[in-house]
């Protein structure tokens, strides 16, 4: 199986990475270039001003941004996808998608701004971390000026049912104003709910936001299921507007109405740090499900832990993350009028 012939079973064929350069020119005058196993450089003939990272499978059993990611890399090569703006594909852990689990030894997206060289612990998964960061900066870098606009939505399903089913996280901006343009590139996608985080992170959209200053979000399309099993109509308005932000001099946007926007700040961010660690209610919750001010969302050794505010919502609840890792978030609504957003 050639690289160009099937870039995903290559990739998953080279799980750990390849050291081979390859390159191909299309007739249209694109230039694909392949860093890496899961690592595609496209490049139109004639540069714009535009930057994008798109990635998926930082956690390998969510399959239907890998399918999306699939779809679009095979419909460029074949010249049946146009293509504006450089745009950097990464299929980030070719060995989860193998063996059909979130991750193998680690959470990939726990282990990037330099997470994946400390505690004094080496697996694949951090080697292939840090190799993502150094060609992230590379991607960037060769673009040239600083100025130019970049962008890098990193494609993610959910572990378990949610009754906002589509929803982005806004990397922590350090002050930086809100992207008015950003949010209706996600309702665009699918995505009328935004999460914004209020503290760094060591996910790999924040990696991008602060490190290189791009527009940069993780982005919950859905449950997590099988390949083969994803209803791709629930999917589409997301792969069409991707295929718009790559293939034309800007998608297809309406004028900004807040009132078609949910924004949820954090409330808490509860790490796990005893052993003895439960959530207080059944693993079949769905995300967004709300608690009231006082009621008991988990129990941590011997401390409770309480919702702080009335209607403070659950995201990401996994009592089984590693000591130290969260293990649960709360969000709670805030008024979209009430950004600072530009």
């Amino acid at each position: 199986m050639t690289v160009f012939e099937d870039f995903l079973k290559w990739t998953c064929d080279n799980e750990w990475g390849h050291s081979g350069h390859f390159e191909r020119r299309l007739s249209n005058g694109t230039q694909l270039t392949v860093w890496d196993s899961g690592v595609l450089v496209v490049e139109p003939q004639s540069a714009t001003d535009k930057d994008i990272i798109i990635s998926c499978a930082v956690h390998g059993n969510e399959t239907a941004p890998i399918e999306i990611c699939r779809d679009i890399i095979q419909d460029i090569i074949a010249e049946q996808q146009p293509v504006q703006h450089r745009t950097l594909f990464l299929i980030a852990n070719p060995a989860s998608i193998n063996v059909e689990r979130r991750f193998v030894e680690e959470n990939m997206n726990r282990l990037f701004s330099g997470a994946h060289s400390k505690g004094g612990i080496t697996n694949p998964e951090r080697e292939r971390a840090a190799k993502l960061e150094q060609y992230v900066q590379r991607f960037y870098q060769e673009g040239g000026d600083s100025e130019r606009r970049r962008y890098h939505y990193d494609l993610h399903t959910a572990i378990r049912d949610s009754k906002r089913e589509k929803f982005a996280v806004y990397p922590f901006t350090h002050g930086k104003p809100y992207k008015q343009a950003q949010l209706q590139f996600l309702l665009a996608c699918g995505v009328d709910t935004v999460l914004l985080n209020r503290a760094p992170t060591t996910t790999f959209s924040y990696f991008s936001a602060h490190q290189f200053e791009a527009d940069a979000f993780t982005v919950e399309l859905g449950k997590v299921r099988r390949f083969g099993e994803n209803n791709r109509a629930d999917f589409a308005a997301a792969e069409e507007s991707l295929r718009q932000l790559v293939g034309q001099p800007e998608p297809d946007l309406p004028a900004f109405d807040p009132q078609q926007h949910f924004v949820f700040a954090e409330a808490q961010t509860i790490n796990r740090q005893h052993q003895d660690f439960r959530l207080n209610f059944a693993d079949d919750v769905a995300n967004f499900t709300s608690f009231n001010k006082g009621e008991l969302l988990a129990i941590d050794g011997d401390d409770k832990i309480l919702a702080k505010h009335d209607d403070e919502h659950i995201i990401f609840p996994n009592a089984d993350v590693a000591l130290g890792q969260r293990a649960l978030l709360t969000v709670v609504r805030v008024p979209t009028e009430s950004l600072d957003l530009v």
